[in-house]
């Protein structure tokens, strides 16, 4: 039987293994497409693919094993779950595997996509330019269907020259910049605030006027400290939680 390939990445050795191979299995498992296997390499082989160990491997399908993606069979293998739940609480690591984890496993659609002058507060994280792309998607439960965010992206026009806007149906920006635009990406910052919902944001993840929304910005950097691309983003304030880890070494 045909197993699924996950994505590879660059461990960071001053985070925990296991977290960052669970969190990036986790985006590839919620960025696959319906015609991907479901059936995982076994232990052996994706500790090979990681670079870890079978023990480091272990724990992390132990964490996805706990969140409901996959499901684990004696003698048989490990299969990701087809009707996982999607609508987890974000976590953020600061590693940008946890970062594309995040903003994976929801139905994403794209609303609209086009260029806007940088004026007000966009001035100050592009300084250099005159105008960005912008890119407007609705994201849904996969189950039930129901709006939980919706999100704008301002994005440096040369970056986006690089990509189809239809990636951003299947992948999440930060990935589309970083696999697809071949960015080199350098550091992610990210503010969380409390929020009352306006008409826009009311109508697209349809609560009550004024109900309370969680209002996240999210800054990706190059490299050389340039914004890369600026996210703004309205959850619903009753379906998300925001968990931040700081590691201590």
């Amino acid at each position: 039987m045909t197993s699924f390939a996950p994505d590879s990445i660059v461990l960071n050795r001053k985070l925990p293994l296991w977290y960052q191979v669970s969190q990036s299995l986790r985006a590839s498992i919620l960025g696959r497409s319906a015609q991907d296997p479901l059936r995982l390499p076994t232990e052996e082989q994706l500790a090979e693919h990681y670079g870890v160990s079978v023990l480091t491997m272990r724990q992390a399908l132990k964490e996805l094993e706990g969140e409901g993606l996959i499901t684990r069979h004696r003698r048989r293998g490990t299969f990701i779950e087809p009707s996982a739940l999607r609508g987890a609480p974000v976590r953020l690591l600061g590693s940008v595997d946890a970062i594309v984890a995040q903003q994976s496993g929801m139905t994403t659609e794209l609303l609209d996509h086009g260029n806007e002058p940088v004026s007000g507060e966009l001035s100050a994280y592009f300084p250099d330019l005159t105008e960005v792309a912008t890119y407007h998607r609705l994201r849904s439960d996969e189950k039930t269907g129901e709006p939980t965010n919706h999100a704008r992206n301002y994005v440096r026009p040369e970056l986006a020259a690089l990509f189809d806007p239809e990636d951003l149906v299947r992948w999440p920006m930060t990935k589309v910049l970083r696999d697809v635009a071949g960015a080199r990406i350098g550091q992610i910052t990210d503010t969380v605030e409390a929020r009352l919902a306006d008409p826009e944001t009311a109508r697209l993840l349809q609560v009550p006027l004024l109900s309370p929304i969680l209002h996240y910005t999210g800054v990706v950097h190059g490299a050389d400290g340039r914004a890369l691309d600026v996210v703004r983003i309205h959850y619903r304030g009753d379906r998300f939680s925001f968990t931040v880890t700081l590691d201590a070494h």
